[in-house]
Formats: C-alpha cells, sequence, structure tokens
C-alpha cells in the first residue's frame, strides 16, 4: 500500500511518531502540504492519512487508486464526502481519543481566568512580592468555582466529562443539547435558559449549519452579565467580532479560547489583545499521550479496514 501523510508535523513531533504506520504499506511523510500541491502528492497513494488538509474534488481528482482517506481528528469537516461516496472512497475518523485531554484544557482555561495563576506568578517573578507589605497581596481579585452555573452546550463525550469535572468542583451543572439525555447531576436545559442562567458557558459541541455562529451578538447578548464563554470546540461556533464586542463593552466578564475560525490567527484577528481574553493556540487535544492515543485509534482503522471490517466510517 501507497500510504501518503498530508500534514504530519500537525501530529507528530520528537514524542510521537507515525511508526506504527509502517506496517502497512510504504509511507510517505510531508510536514504540511499547501493547497495547491496535495492532488500531485497523493496522486499514487492507496491511502491518505490526514488531518485538516482540505480534500475535494479539486483535490484528489487525480487520486485514482485511492481507495481509503484516515483521519487524525474526530471532525471530517475538510473532506468532501459526497465525492468520496461516489468514488468509493472510505473515509475513518477517530472519536474520542481527546476526551480526557480537552476536559482537563477547558478547566485549565476556566481555572486560569478564576485563579490568575500566570498574573500572580509574573507579580512574583518579577519581584514585587519581595517588597509587598503583607503576606498575601490581593492584587488581582481570585473567585471560587463552587456554587456557580456551568452550562454546558452539546453532551458529547467531552461535555459529559466537563460535566464531571466541574460536579467535582461542587459547580451547578445545566446544559443544552439536541437530544435527551439522562446524565447525573447535569439538568437539561433550553439554550436560551442555559444563556440567561449560567456564570460559564462551555462549548463542546461539532461544527456544522446548526451550531455555525451560534454565539453571536444576539446569544452574546443574552448571556448574565459578567459571565465567562469558554470554547475548545470550533472557531466557527462563535463571532469573533460579537464576543469581541461582548468583552469590549464589559457584558462578558471574560472569554477563554482555543480555537479560531481560522487557524493559525490571522495577522489582524480582532480577538487579539482583547479584554479579558485567553487565548491558546489549538492545544486543548494535543497532549503526548493523547496524540499516541490518536495514532494507535488510526492504526487499528487501517487494519480494520484491510481486513474487510471497517469501523468509525464517516463515509
Amino acid at each position: 500500500m501507497k500510504i501518503v501523510l498530508t500534514d504530519a508535523q500537525t501530529v507528530i513531533d520528537e514524542k510521537v511518531n507515525a511508526d506504527i504506520l509502517k506496517q502497512f504499506g510504504d509511507i510517505t511523510e510531508y510536514g504540511l502540504l499547501q493547497y495547491e500541491e496535495v492532488a500531485e502528492k497523493i496522486a499514487y497513494a492507496d491511502m491518505v492519512i490526514c488531518n485538516k488538509t482540505l480534500l475535494n474534488e479539486h483535490t484528489l481528482s487525480l487520486a485514482k487508486n485511492l481507495k481509503y482517506i484516515g483521519l487524525f481528528a474526530t471532525g471530517y469537516n475538510n473532506i468532501d464526502i459526497e465525492y468520496c461516496r461516489k468514488n468509493n472512497i472510505t473515509v475513518c475518523n477517530a472519536g474520542s481519543y481527546s476526551t480526557s485531554a480537552v476536559a482537563q484544557h477547558t478547566f485549565a482555561l476556566i481555572l486560569e481566568h478564576y485563579n490568575k495563576v500566570s498574573l500572580y506568578n509574573k507579580y512574583v517573578q518579577n519581584g514585587l512580592w519581595k517588597s509587598s507589605p503583607t503576606f498575601s497581596p490581593f492584587i488581582y481579585p481570585l473567585s471560587e468555582l463552587s456554587g456557580k452555573t456551568l452550562g454546558i452546550v452539546g453532551l458529547g463525550a467531552i461535555g459529559q466529562a466537563v460535566a464531571r469535572i466541574a460536579n467535582a468542583f461542587g459547580m451547578n451543572v445545566i446544559a443544552f443539547n439536541r437530544s435527551v439525555k439522562n446524565i447525573p447531576d447535569v439538568q437539561q436545559v433550553s439554550f436560551e435558559k442555559l444563556l440567561s442562567e449560567s456564570d460559564i458557558i462551555s462549548v463542546h459541541c461539532p461544527l456544522n449549519k446548526d451550531s455555525e455562529n451560534m454565539f453571536n451578538e444576539n446569544t452574546f447578548s443574552k448571556m448574565k452579565k459578567g459571565a465567562v464563554f469558554v470554547n475548545t470546540a470550533r472557531g466557527g461556533v462563535m463571532s469573533e467580532k460579537a464576543l469581541f464586542d461582548a468583552l469590549e463593552s464589559g457584558h462578558l466578564g471574560g472569554a477563554c479560547i482555543d480555537t479560531l475560525s481560522v487557524e493559525p490567527m490571522e495577522e489582524d484577528c480582532i480577538l487579539m489583545g482583547a479584554k479579558n481574553c485567553i487565548i491558546t493556540p489549538h492545544i486543548a487535544w494535543a497532549p503526548i499521550e493523547t496524540r499516541q492515543r490518536l495514532m494507535n485509534i488510526v492504526a487499528d482503522n487501517i487494519r480494520c479496514f484491510l481486513n474487510g471490517k471497517p469501523k468509525n466510517v464517516v463515509s
């Protein structure tokens, strides 16, 4: 099998490699192909493994031998599923590999907002504690999570993991989900109620036509004054301009963001330097253990496909 990795550097580094895939054939590994390079580079591939590479009718047009696309991801909005169906190309994603990592990062962001760890560390490293008149300088206000209401949008595996952590902190957990799920210590409510009652809203839904720009000027205005917005899902679920305006006006107390609509961040991204906004560069999913788990899932998907029993099939 001729196997091409089109954007290997989005998953692989000195800690995590793709050696496990060599058992299935000859691997050609590209760090990060540009759009105009993809069609030529995968022209003779039997399999393509990618993360975010755009595989549409144009980039797939020369790949006449292609039988399989494996994703280093759960989402597959970068794949032209209809084209793949018409051309008998099986597409398999990697679900649930990052549940613990994203839930952990969600609370790392929330705790950073409320506990100001990096700001207090900077205060100490700059030598300011040495000259403090008191042993506990109250430079940045802190706040407890216990008793606060966390609103979760999307009760998939990650949303449920976030709910369990919130319960451990003594938070009240409410959630909005398209279908009813019986989750212990989680009250499902309408979207409108979630907006109006949550002290923190954390998004964990996929990006689709229903969720695109779900958080916009209208929805941000319905959130509690001083509430915190957290997005570790997809940048497309929010309007960055509307979020910026809600932060600058003081209506929202803060935002914790791991994803943007265009990544890497554009030079003129409006959220750069926004008031009370913490941004990390789409790394919630990326711990070493998580990426190794992902590589194992991708390998298992290939093995099952070759054995005639494909799993995690999206096309």
